[in-house]
């Protein structure tokens, strides 16, 4: 998701020419009164969420050596946070009720909404070490460099018993405020300089630490969907998954994850709808899709993440403007890809979506444009860059990413494509699959009103293309290594790794090994990291049985032969790379030998779309029913992470463990407890047992 980039690094964006999309033509606003209260605690951190009306809000408290309390707003994507000290001994934070929402007003006497949070600790002294207030974008990069612009910089208002930082955003407007009042314990002024600081928060005698959190921000709140905009009653009965669905779920758009991306990104809210489709509304669906179409750029490429509220004001002063019109980031290259194939999936294959496609298509953006059209600027901009590997198959036809990019599919840390830059999903799943989605919704003239004479014709070439990219793009992702060095990778990395190889040995074929690169470097070479993205191919396209078996088999061996352990499937293996790629992804890495709950569910809904083909031998048939189960059994013993981002794992006595991301060290960022694609086992069945 672009996650790891520091605030002084900026990507190539668009400058939108208004504020935030307003709400389509067509789709109701409407508001909610429903109160959502839940609490997720993974590890170390406890989570507690609250949104009711025009308030909702995060509240994180991290337990351990280095605690911190921090709230994270939808509204404006923005919060505010303080970091501790370092402690001498683990700290550990509990909370004394529920957070309330709560309205206050600024001393401009604008509002101001948030929440009050009663909490204590077994810490016997805390010194604050740093507040951070505005954009979650800030806070994200303060928690893992360190840093933060000076302009944000708050310094406390030091009573007796309170300390309160506020101010006002940096444009005027109304801003943020956070304050700490000791219930319990008292504000001590001392001198350490080492930690600099002169306060210190410490516990009377014999009883615990009690402190009231109130966090405040001034930005303009969203517009929740309700319950009966959200699922139907298709969507499994599961309170963890529904709760944090419901609090990244608004009218004007869907959040990609709380705390750290409480705001748009294009690529998971495609994916979200995609796979959530068989339990989601239809208002859900349609305002999925509507806030992608309003972030189109002027060529048709989807939006991948927005800057708004205080982010988007650094943005601009920093580019030498004003203001606080959103930025959007049109760097990533598999989103644009996407569009297709998850507007066909609902437009055409939804039973609510096909009647409700043409009035869907008539709406009109923020920005007075037809959905319609803005999906035929999609559409050409799509079937115009396919169109040099349609002409000639060379592999420097391939989709790329951009120049001076290292990123541009979900694998977005800077290693996690390990140099290529000719990523696998794109080129052998989501062109051919985006060429034949559009191909269909042109044969169902759902977008002749729409289509100018030119883009209608570079569409009538859509399918041809597509039948051209499936046949001769796989192929050069193809890598195959002998028996031999196969089996000497295996066993050294599983010795690296400190598992047992015994399981992974035995899975191996007698003769070579053959699995799909996870991209092609700038010399046309396939990189041998074995990755989840052919699930992407059960997901959209129809492989031929081989080709079906050989994913299916490369996935489900168990690690490090596969990607397959007791508690989920890993992400990437590298184990049949270099020294060097093997040091860039591992269970420390973002998008290293991780699991990821929403590849899971990528490979979950392509074996169930895969079995329900009629053209498959039933031995194949059978080898996907056995992944099913075996992926099924991960994916359950993992149970209790189901809703976060990703996570890592130990071994010991012979069993994976689950290790919450990032409350370790080398942990290279942390993981969400609330992410929006995660949710997607809403949408899934498990098999029936046998």
């Amino acid at each position: 998701m672009g996650r790891l980039l520091a605030v002084a690094v900026f990507a190539c964006v668009s400058l939108a020419a208004n504020c935030a999309p307003s709400p389509a033509d067509g789709a109701a606003r409407t508001t909610t009164d429903e109160t959502l209260r839940f609490t997720i605690r993974e590890g170390d951190i406890l989570n507690a969420f609250y949104r009711q009306g025009p308030i909702a809000a995060h509240l994180l408290l991290s337990s351990g050596r280095q605690p911190r309390a921090l709230v994270a707003f939808p509204a404006g994507n923005s919060g505010v946070g303080l970091w501790f000290a370092p402690t001498s001994a683990p700290v550990e934070w509990r909370l004394r009720g529920e957070p309330r929402g709560i309205t206050r007003r600024d001393p401009q006497g604008r509002i101001l909404r948030g929440i009050e949070a009663e909490v204590e600790t077994n810490a016997s002294r805390l010194v604050p070490r740093e507040a951070v207030l505005g954009s979650v974008r800030v806070l994200r990069d303060y928690q893992v460099l360190g840093t933060r612009p000076d302009a944000v910089a708050t310094k406390p208002q030091v009573k007796s018993r309170s300390l309160r930082w506020a101010r006002p955003r940096l444009d005027g407007a109304p801003g943020y405020a956070l304050s700490v009042e000791v219930l319990a314990g008292e504000i001590a002024h001392e001198s350490v300089k080492q930690q600099n600081s002169s306060i210190a928060i410490t516990a009377p005698r014999n009883r615990p630490l009690r402190l009231r959190i109130t966090a405040l921000t001034g930005e303009t709140p969203l517009t929740p969907l309700s319950s009966s905009q959200l699922l139907t009653e298709a969507a499994a009965n599961d309170t963890r998954s529904r709760d944090a669905l419901t609090f990244l779920s608004y009218q004007e758009k869907f959040l990609a994850g709380s705390w750290r991306f409480d705001t748009y990104f294009g690529r998971d809210t495609l994916m979200s709808m995609r796979l959530l489709l068989p339990a989601l509304a239809p208002e859900a669906a349609e305002a999925g899709l509507g806030s992608v179409l309003e972030r189109l750029n002027a060529d048709g490429e989807v939006a991948h993440e927005e800057d708004i509220g205080e982010f988007a004001v650094l943005r601009h002063r920093q580019e030498g403007g004003t203001g606080d019109a959103p930025v959007y980031d049109y760097n990533m290259i598999d989103d644009d890809f996407m569009l297709a194939p998850v507007a066909a999936s609902y437009l055409l294959d939804h039973p609510q979506g096909r009647t409700r496609a043409v009035a869907f298509l008539a709406r009109k953006t923020g920005t007075g444009e037809h959905f319609g059209d803005a999906l035929a600027r999609n559409f050409a901009w799509v079937t115009a860059a396919a169109a040099p590997f349609t002409r000639e198959q060379k592999a420097n036809h391939l989709i790329a990413l951009k120049s001076g990019k290292n990123t541009g599919q979900w694998r977005d840390s800077q290693d996690g494509l390990a140099g290529g830059r000719y990523p696998y999903d794109v080129n052998a799943v989501l062109v051919p699959a985006a060429l034949s989605s559009i191909a269909r919704l042109r044969a169902a003239g759902l977008l002749k009103p729409y289509l100018m004479p030119q883009q209608d014709n570079t569409l009538a070439n859509a399918d041809q293309s597509a039948s051209v990219w499936l046949r001769a793009a796989p192929p050069l992702f193809v890598f195959e290594i002998n028996a031999k060095r196969a089996r000497s990778a295996v066993s050294d990395y599983a010795k690296a790794q400190g598992v047992d190889p015994a399981s992974a040995l035995a899975s191996l074929p007698k003769g070579a090994l053959q699995f799909n690169a996870i991209a092609i470097d700038a010399k046309a070479r396939a990189i041998p990291v074995l990755h989840s993205d052919d699930g992407f191919d059960l997901l959209f396209l129809d492989p031929p049985a081989p080709a079906l078996e050989r994913s299916v088999q490369a996935l489900m061996r168990p690690f490090p032969a596969g990607l397959m352990t007791d508690i989920g499937l890993l992400v990437a293996n590298p184990a049949y790379a270099d020294a060097h790629i093997q040091s860039l992804l591992g269970r420390n890495a973002y998008h290293g030998t991780v699991v990821w709950a929403w590849q899971q569910a990528v490979l979950a809904a392509g074996l169930d779309r895969q079995l329900q083909r009629n053209d498959l031998p039933e031995t194949t048939r059978a080898r996907l029913t056995d992944a099913r189960t075996r992926l099924w059994s991960a994916i359950e013993a993992a149970h209790d992470v189901r809703t976060s981002e990703l996570w890592s794992w130990s071994y010991a006595d012979g069993r994976y463990r689950v290790e919450p991301f990032g409350q370790r060290g080398g942990d290279q960022d942390e993981s969400n407890a609330a992410q929006l694609w995660s949710t997607v086992f809403l949408a899934l069945k498990p098999p029936a047992p046998r």
